[in-house]
């Protein structure tokens, strides 16, 4: 599953699961950890200036030696502070990173950008990378239908995934804007986001899909959970954990996964 890739709507192609560097990891240095994921077969690596480890996630891929080619590495653009555009925050992020472009650069949130016409400048400021090749691929995260659309009206270039489920800032500000999850007891209320989102061939990255084994314990899912691991186990001779359900649940929905 780790290496299988599902097409962009630029022709490019993303690994269908993903090593975070968010969450657990948040602001802790991942170096030892994601040479380890690396050899032990990740090849998609999923970073963000807001995490404050891009250094160390550089510092693993480089130990880990894989040529760049065979790697698929995301960052995402947290603020842009007074006079620096997307492109400047991206520079820094690559000299962290030690690589010389990214395959994926998204916005981490739309709550950095909610004065009028900002989004709109922050994307055709994402474009601009796109173009220039510092980025292979552009997208969004915790974006929704209204937010989606205040770019695609005049995007030359559509989002090519929405991350869902992540955590772009630890500040008071991310409570304007509630973050996006992805999992069996949300996917109803996501189906507005999803339909937009087919629509212009834009993918669902979700992250921290475990939720309703580690967040939402003891919830009606636990028992339907239990109940497939078992027959999969059964079946195939091998242990399935309720984890490894829902990352099946969320594949056969079309959805890249990250840890």
């Amino acid at each position: 599953m780790a290496n299988n890739r599902v097409k962009l709507n630029d022709n490019t192609a993303i690994p269908r699961l993903a090593f975070g560097t968010g969450t657990a990891l948040f602001g802790k240095d991942t170096e030892d950890m994601v040479t380890a994921a690396i050899n032990a077969g990740f090849t998609h690596l999923d970073g963000a200036q807001a995490y404050g480890n891009e250094e160390s996630l550089g510092a693993g891929i480089a130990a880990a030696g894989k040529p760049r080619e065979q790697l698929f590495v995301t960052t995402k653009l947290h603020k842009l502070p007074e006079g620096k555009s997307a492109r400047d925050m991206l520079v820094e992020s690559l000299a962290k990173l030690r690589l010389e472009y990214v395959d994926l650069f998204l916005i981490h949130t739309p709550v950095y950008f909610l004065e009028p016409g900002r989004l709109k400048e922050a994307w055709k400021q994402m474009e601009e990378v796109k173009k220039e090749g510092l980025a292979r691929s552009i997208g969004v995260s915790n974006f929704r239908p209204a937010q989606l659309r205040e770019i695609l009206d005049s995007a030359e270039f559509p989002p090519s995934v929405n991350q869902v489920g992540d955590q772009p800032d630890r500040d008071a500000d991310c409570n304007l804007l509630r973050q996006i999850e992805f999992h069996p007891y949300v996917y109803q209320e996501t189906q507005p986001t999803l339909a937009l989102q087919k629509q212009y061939g834009i993918v669902t990255e979700s992250y921290g899909g475990l939720s309703p084994i580690f967040r939402f314990k003891g919830g009606p899912l636990d028992p339907i959970l239990a109940s497939i691991a078992k027959r999969l186990s059964d079946e195939t001779g091998r242990p399935f954990s309720e984890a490894q359900v829902l990352y099946l649940w969320q594949r056969e929905k079309g959805v890249v996964v990250v840890t």
